[in-house]
Protein backbone atom coordinates (compact mmCIF):
# COMPACT_ATOMS: atom_id res chain seq x y z
CA UNK A 1 0.00 0.00 0.00
CA UNK A 2 1.40 3.42 -0.44
CA UNK A 3 1.46 5.84 2.23
CA UNK A 4 -0.82 8.60 3.51
CA UNK A 5 -1.33 11.92 2.44
CA UNK A 6 1.38 14.42 2.53
CA UNK A 7 2.79 15.76 5.65
CA UNK A 8 0.53 17.00 8.97
CA UNK A 9 2.13 19.32 11.48
CA UNK A 10 3.36 17.50 14.34
CA UNK A 11 0.29 16.79 16.75
CA UNK A 12 1.05 18.64 20.29
CA UNK A 13 -0.40 16.09 22.42
CA UNK A 14 -3.54 17.53 22.75
CA UNK A 15 -5.12 15.40 19.78
CA UNK A 16 -4.06 12.26 21.30
CA UNK A 17 -5.51 12.71 24.31
CA UNK A 18 -8.90 13.81 22.95
CA UNK A 19 -8.76 10.52 21.33
CA UNK A 20 -7.68 8.32 24.04
CA UNK A 21 -10.69 9.91 26.17
CA UNK A 22 -13.62 9.89 23.49
CA UNK A 23 -12.22 5.50 23.30
CA UNK A 24 -12.75 5.85 27.28
CA UNK A 25 -16.17 7.19 27.10
CA UNK A 26 -17.08 4.65 24.09
CA UNK A 27 -15.63 1.53 25.81
CA UNK A 28 -16.07 2.17 29.61
CA UNK A 29 -19.83 1.25 30.01
CA UNK A 30 -19.63 -2.27 27.91
CA UNK A 31 -16.51 -2.99 30.21
CA UNK A 32 -18.52 -1.96 33.18
CA UNK A 33 -21.58 -4.06 32.12
CA UNK A 34 -19.85 -7.02 31.64
CA UNK A 35 -17.53 -6.67 34.56
CA UNK A 36 -20.44 -6.19 36.59
CA UNK A 37 -22.28 -9.54 34.87
CA UNK A 38 -19.38 -11.49 36.98
CA UNK A 39 -19.84 -13.46 40.20
CA UNK A 40 -18.80 -11.40 43.26
CA UNK A 41 -15.38 -12.96 43.79
CA UNK A 42 -14.02 -12.43 40.28
CA UNK A 43 -15.86 -8.83 40.35
CA UNK A 44 -13.98 -7.81 42.67
CA UNK A 45 -10.57 -9.01 41.00
CA UNK A 46 -11.20 -7.66 37.83
CA UNK A 47 -12.46 -3.84 38.95
CA UNK A 48 -9.49 -4.06 41.40
CA UNK A 49 -7.15 -4.85 38.09
CA UNK A 50 -8.91 -2.14 35.90
CA UNK A 51 -8.41 0.77 38.66
CA UNK A 52 -12.21 1.08 39.53
CA UNK A 53 -11.91 -0.06 43.00
CA UNK A 54 -9.63 -0.86 45.84
CA UNK A 55 -9.45 -4.45 47.21
CA UNK A 56 -12.43 -4.20 49.15
CA UNK A 57 -14.17 -2.69 46.34
CA UNK A 58 -14.57 0.84 47.44
CA UNK A 59 -14.40 3.20 44.41
CA UNK A 60 -11.08 4.86 43.80
CA UNK A 61 -9.76 7.31 41.15
CA UNK A 62 -7.02 5.08 40.08
CA UNK A 63 -5.07 4.64 36.79
CA UNK A 64 -6.86 2.94 34.61
CA UNK A 65 -4.67 2.76 31.79
CA UNK A 66 -3.85 5.02 28.29
CA UNK A 67 -6.59 3.06 26.34
CA UNK A 68 -4.44 2.60 23.19
CA UNK A 69 -5.93 -0.07 21.80
CA UNK A 70 -9.61 -0.05 22.01
CA UNK A 71 -8.71 4.24 20.64
CA UNK A 72 -6.92 2.16 17.94
CA UNK A 73 -9.96 0.29 17.02
CA UNK A 74 -12.01 3.31 16.97
CA UNK A 75 -9.38 5.15 14.81
CA UNK A 76 -8.89 2.15 12.63
CA UNK A 77 -12.89 2.20 11.93
CA UNK A 78 -12.85 5.98 11.27
CA UNK A 79 -9.87 5.84 8.82
CA UNK A 80 -11.92 3.57 6.77
CA UNK A 81 -15.40 5.72 6.79
CA UNK A 82 -17.28 4.13 9.57
CA UNK A 83 -18.89 5.25 12.31
CA UNK A 84 -16.46 4.61 15.37
CA UNK A 85 -19.40 3.28 17.28
CA UNK A 86 -19.51 0.64 14.74
CA UNK A 87 -16.71 -0.75 16.59
CA UNK A 88 -17.17 -0.10 20.12
CA UNK A 89 -17.75 -3.55 21.09
CA UNK A 90 -14.50 -4.53 19.31
CA UNK A 91 -12.73 -1.77 21.09
CA UNK A 92 -14.12 -3.13 24.52
CA UNK A 93 -12.93 -6.85 23.66
CA UNK A 94 -9.34 -5.51 22.94
CA UNK A 95 -8.69 -3.43 25.85
CA UNK A 96 -10.15 -6.89 28.18
CA UNK A 97 -7.74 -8.64 26.65
CA UNK A 98 -4.72 -6.44 26.65
CA UNK A 99 -5.25 -6.00 30.51
CA UNK A 100 -6.03 -10.06 30.71
CA UNK A 101 -2.58 -10.31 29.44
CA UNK A 102 -1.26 -7.95 31.80
CA UNK A 103 -2.53 -10.05 34.68
CA UNK A 104 -0.80 -13.47 33.39
CA UNK A 105 2.90 -11.19 32.52
CA UNK A 106 2.57 -9.92 36.48
CA UNK A 107 2.57 -13.55 37.45
CA UNK A 108 4.63 -15.04 35.00
CA UNK A 109 7.37 -11.93 35.61
CA UNK A 110 6.90 -11.24 39.35
CA UNK A 111 6.08 -7.69 38.99
CA UNK A 112 4.97 -6.52 42.48
CA UNK A 113 3.32 -3.23 40.60
CA UNK A 114 0.70 -2.36 37.92
CA UNK A 115 -0.48 1.20 37.59
CA UNK A 116 1.61 2.54 40.77
CA UNK A 117 -0.94 -0.24 43.17
CA UNK A 118 0.37 -3.64 44.16
CA UNK A 119 -0.44 -6.21 40.91
CA UNK A 120 -3.41 -8.36 41.19
CA UNK A 121 -1.38 -11.70 42.35
CA UNK A 122 0.63 -10.09 45.06
CA UNK A 123 -2.88 -9.47 46.84
CA UNK A 124 -5.09 -12.40 46.09
CA UNK A 125 -2.37 -15.09 45.03
CA UNK A 126 -1.12 -16.17 41.96
CA UNK A 127 -4.42 -19.14 41.73
CA UNK A 128 -6.85 -16.23 41.71
CA UNK A 129 -4.69 -14.36 39.51
CA UNK A 130 -4.54 -16.49 36.60
CA UNK A 131 -8.84 -17.42 36.94
CA UNK A 132 -9.03 -13.79 36.98
CA UNK A 133 -7.39 -13.32 33.99
CA UNK A 134 -8.68 -16.49 32.24
CA UNK A 135 -12.72 -14.50 33.15
CA UNK A 136 -11.24 -11.14 31.70
CA UNK A 137 -10.42 -13.86 28.23
CA UNK A 138 -13.65 -14.67 28.57
CA UNK A 139 -15.75 -11.55 28.95
CA UNK A 140 -13.80 -10.67 25.73
CA UNK A 141 -15.32 -12.88 24.04
CA UNK A 142 -18.97 -12.09 25.18
CA UNK A 143 -18.18 -8.68 24.48
CA UNK A 144 -17.35 -9.33 20.60
CA UNK A 145 -20.40 -11.80 20.15
CA UNK A 146 -22.92 -8.77 21.03
CA UNK A 147 -20.90 -6.53 18.27
CA UNK A 148 -23.30 -5.29 15.80
CA UNK A 149 -21.06 -6.32 12.49
CA UNK A 150 -18.79 -8.78 11.90
CA UNK A 151 -18.71 -10.95 15.11
CA UNK A 152 -17.53 -13.97 13.92
CA UNK A 153 -14.71 -12.72 11.82
CA UNK A 154 -13.84 -10.81 14.78
CA UNK A 155 -13.63 -13.41 16.90
CA UNK A 156 -11.64 -15.13 15.17
CA UNK A 157 -8.95 -12.31 14.81
CA UNK A 158 -9.09 -11.71 18.44
CA UNK A 159 -8.35 -15.68 19.06
CA UNK A 160 -5.98 -15.61 16.90
CA UNK A 161 -3.82 -12.90 18.17
CA UNK A 162 -4.46 -14.53 21.49
CA UNK A 163 -2.77 -17.61 20.48
CA UNK A 164 0.17 -15.34 19.05
CA UNK A 165 0.65 -13.61 22.02
CA UNK A 166 1.24 -17.12 23.95
CA UNK A 167 3.35 -17.91 21.61
CA UNK A 168 5.41 -14.52 21.58
CA UNK A 169 5.42 -15.07 25.53
CA UNK A 170 6.75 -18.72 25.30
CA UNK A 171 9.56 -17.04 23.18
CA UNK A 172 10.03 -14.44 25.49
CA UNK A 173 10.85 -16.62 28.63
CA UNK A 174 13.00 -18.93 26.34
CA UNK A 175 14.86 -14.92 25.87
CA UNK A 176 15.18 -14.70 29.78
CA UNK A 177 16.50 -18.25 30.20
CA UNK A 178 18.72 -19.07 27.26
CA UNK A 179 22.45 -16.98 26.80
CA UNK A 180 22.59 -18.13 23.24
CA UNK A 181 19.42 -15.97 21.77
CA UNK A 182 20.06 -13.44 19.50
CA UNK A 183 19.27 -9.91 18.95
CA UNK A 184 17.57 -10.95 15.94
CA UNK A 185 15.47 -14.01 17.67
CA UNK A 186 14.37 -11.36 20.16
CA UNK A 187 12.92 -9.28 17.62
CA UNK A 188 11.04 -12.00 15.84
CA UNK A 189 9.69 -12.48 19.36
CA UNK A 190 8.44 -8.86 19.70
CA UNK A 191 6.20 -9.35 16.74
CA UNK A 192 4.32 -12.03 18.06
CA UNK A 193 4.08 -10.59 21.70
CA UNK A 194 4.06 -6.91 21.76
CA UNK A 195 2.72 -6.53 18.02
CA UNK A 196 -0.21 -9.18 17.15
CA UNK A 197 -2.88 -7.31 19.58
CA UNK A 198 -1.88 -3.63 17.98
CA UNK A 199 -2.08 -5.15 14.48
CA UNK A 200 -5.42 -6.85 15.66
CA UNK A 201 -7.12 -3.47 16.83
CA UNK A 202 -6.32 -1.80 13.65
CA UNK A 203 -8.37 -4.65 11.97
CA UNK A 204 -10.89 -5.13 14.12
CA UNK A 205 -11.84 -1.26 13.62
CA UNK A 206 -11.59 -1.83 9.75
CA UNK A 207 -13.39 -5.42 9.66
CA UNK A 208 -16.21 -3.66 11.55
CA UNK A 209 -16.46 -0.52 9.71
CA UNK A 210 -17.06 -3.04 6.84
CA UNK A 211 -14.12 -2.54 5.19
CA UNK A 212 -12.84 -4.38 2.26
CA UNK A 213 -10.48 -7.63 3.24
CA UNK A 214 -7.04 -5.95 1.33
CA UNK A 215 -8.02 -2.82 3.60
CA UNK A 216 -8.53 -4.67 6.85
CA UNK A 217 -5.25 -6.73 6.22
CA UNK A 218 -3.21 -3.61 5.52
CA UNK A 219 -4.59 -2.06 8.99
CA UNK A 220 -3.18 -5.67 10.32
CA UNK A 221 0.35 -4.77 9.12
CA UNK A 222 0.43 -0.83 10.12
CA UNK A 223 -0.62 -1.85 13.78
CA UNK A 224 2.18 -4.60 14.11
CA UNK A 225 4.78 -2.07 12.73
CA UNK A 226 3.06 0.23 15.34
CA UNK A 227 3.68 -2.86 18.18
CA UNK A 228 7.27 -3.03 17.65
CA UNK A 229 7.70 0.47 18.33
CA UNK A 230 5.77 0.90 21.16
CA UNK A 231 7.34 -2.44 22.72
CA UNK A 232 10.91 -0.55 21.72
CA UNK A 233 9.45 2.99 23.24
CA UNK A 234 8.48 0.85 26.92
CA UNK A 235 12.04 -0.61 27.14
CA UNK A 236 13.66 2.55 26.94
CA UNK A 237 10.78 4.18 29.58
CA UNK A 238 11.30 0.67 31.61
CA UNK A 239 15.21 1.46 32.03
CA UNK A 240 15.22 5.41 31.75
CA UNK A 241 11.55 6.08 32.45
CA UNK A 242 10.31 8.86 35.87
CA UNK A 243 8.81 6.58 38.51
CA UNK A 244 6.36 8.90 39.59
CA UNK A 245 5.56 8.85 35.81
CA UNK A 246 5.64 5.37 35.74
CA UNK A 247 4.59 4.22 38.50
CA UNK A 248 7.76 1.55 38.83
CA UNK A 249 11.02 2.07 40.10
CA UNK A 250 13.68 3.59 38.75
CA UNK A 251 15.24 1.41 35.99
CA UNK A 252 12.77 -1.66 36.92
CA UNK A 253 13.46 -3.80 33.83
CA UNK A 254 17.71 -3.85 34.68
CA UNK A 255 16.55 -4.25 38.46
CA UNK A 256 14.94 -7.90 37.15
CA UNK A 257 17.37 -8.45 35.15
CA UNK A 258 15.20 -8.22 32.04
CA UNK A 259 16.20 -8.70 28.39
CA UNK A 260 14.80 -6.34 27.21
CA UNK A 261 15.68 -5.30 23.45
CA UNK A 262 18.13 -2.23 24.53
CA UNK A 263 19.77 -4.32 26.92
CA UNK A 264 20.16 -8.06 24.10
CA UNK A 265 21.24 -4.65 21.63
CA UNK A 266 24.10 -4.27 24.47
CA UNK A 267 24.98 -7.67 25.15
CA UNK A 268 25.66 -8.34 21.40
CA UNK A 269 27.04 -5.34 20.67
CA UNK A 270 30.84 -6.33 21.06
CA UNK A 271 31.78 -3.66 22.64
CA UNK A 272 33.73 -3.36 26.39
CA UNK A 273 30.67 -1.56 28.06
CA UNK A 274 28.45 -4.44 26.80
CA UNK A 275 31.08 -7.35 28.08
CA UNK A 276 30.81 -5.38 31.48
CA UNK A 277 27.26 -5.59 31.49
CA UNK A 278 27.44 -9.46 30.84
CA UNK A 279 29.67 -9.95 33.94
CA UNK A 280 27.13 -7.58 35.75
CA UNK A 281 24.08 -9.16 34.96
CA UNK A 282 25.44 -12.78 35.77
CA UNK A 283 27.02 -11.95 38.99
CA UNK A 284 24.01 -10.78 40.52
CA UNK A 285 21.90 -13.41 38.63
CA UNK A 286 19.67 -14.84 41.47
CA UNK A 287 18.56 -11.50 43.09
CA UNK A 288 17.21 -8.27 41.96
CA UNK A 289 20.30 -5.48 41.34
CA UNK A 290 20.33 -2.52 43.69
CA UNK A 291 20.36 1.16 43.19
CA UNK A 292 24.06 1.63 42.68
CA UNK A 293 24.16 -1.52 40.33
CA UNK A 294 21.14 -0.03 38.50
CA UNK A 295 22.68 2.88 38.06
CA UNK A 296 25.89 1.50 36.66
CA UNK A 297 24.25 -1.01 34.08
CA UNK A 298 22.36 2.16 32.78
CA UNK A 299 25.39 3.77 31.72
CA UNK A 300 26.88 0.93 30.57
CA UNK A 301 23.64 0.73 28.67
CA UNK A 302 24.12 4.14 26.91
CA UNK A 303 27.94 3.45 26.66
CA UNK A 304 27.31 0.70 24.03
CA UNK A 305 24.47 2.89 22.21
CA UNK A 306 21.65 1.02 23.38
CA UNK A 307 19.51 3.80 24.25
CA UNK A 308 19.99 5.46 20.61
CA UNK A 309 19.06 2.54 19.18
CA UNK A 310 16.53 1.94 20.48
CA UNK A 311 15.40 5.33 19.28
CA UNK A 312 16.09 4.77 15.93
CA UNK A 313 14.87 1.50 15.77
CA UNK A 314 11.02 2.74 16.97
CA UNK A 315 11.18 5.27 14.63
CA UNK A 316 11.75 3.35 11.69
CA UNK A 317 8.91 1.07 12.80
CA UNK A 318 7.21 3.66 12.49
CA UNK A 319 7.90 4.69 8.99
CA UNK A 320 7.42 1.50 7.77
CA UNK A 321 3.77 1.30 9.72
CA UNK A 322 2.76 4.47 7.66
CA UNK A 323 3.64 2.84 4.39
CA UNK A 324 1.01 0.54 5.22
CA UNK A 325 -2.21 3.33 5.45
CA UNK A 326 -4.27 3.25 2.66
CA UNK A 327 -4.61 6.98 1.01
CA UNK A 328 -7.61 7.82 3.19
CA UNK A 329 -8.44 10.86 4.12
CA UNK A 330 -9.58 9.88 7.59
CA UNK A 331 -6.69 8.46 8.97
CA UNK A 332 -5.36 11.62 11.14
CA UNK A 333 -6.64 10.05 14.31
CA UNK A 334 -4.46 6.61 13.85
CA UNK A 335 -1.63 9.18 12.74
CA UNK A 336 -2.00 11.36 15.69
CA UNK A 337 -1.68 8.17 17.75
CA UNK A 338 1.42 6.98 16.42
CA UNK A 339 3.18 10.55 17.16
CA UNK A 340 1.55 10.20 21.00
CA UNK A 341 3.39 6.63 20.84
CA UNK A 342 6.90 7.51 20.18
CA UNK A 343 6.62 10.89 22.45
CA UNK A 344 5.11 9.13 25.63
CA UNK A 345 7.21 8.76 28.61
CA UNK A 346 5.04 6.00 30.55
Amino acid sequence: MTTTAGARPMPDGQAARRILSRARQSTQPLLRRAVTALPEELQLMVGYHLGWWDRYGRPTAADTGKGLRPALVLAAATAVGGPPGSAAHAAAAVEMIHNFTLIHDDVMDGGTLRRGRPALWSLWGTDDAILAGDAMHALAVRILADAPFGAIESIRRLEGSVIELCLGQHFDCACETNSNITLEQCQMTLRHKGSALLGCACALGALCAGAESSVVDALDGFGRELGVAFQLTDDLIGIWGDPARTGKPVGNDLMRHKHSLPVMMALQSGTLAGRELADLFLTGKHKPLDSRAVAHATHLLERAGAREWARAESLRHIRAAKLYLPDLTGAGDLLDLTECIVNRDH
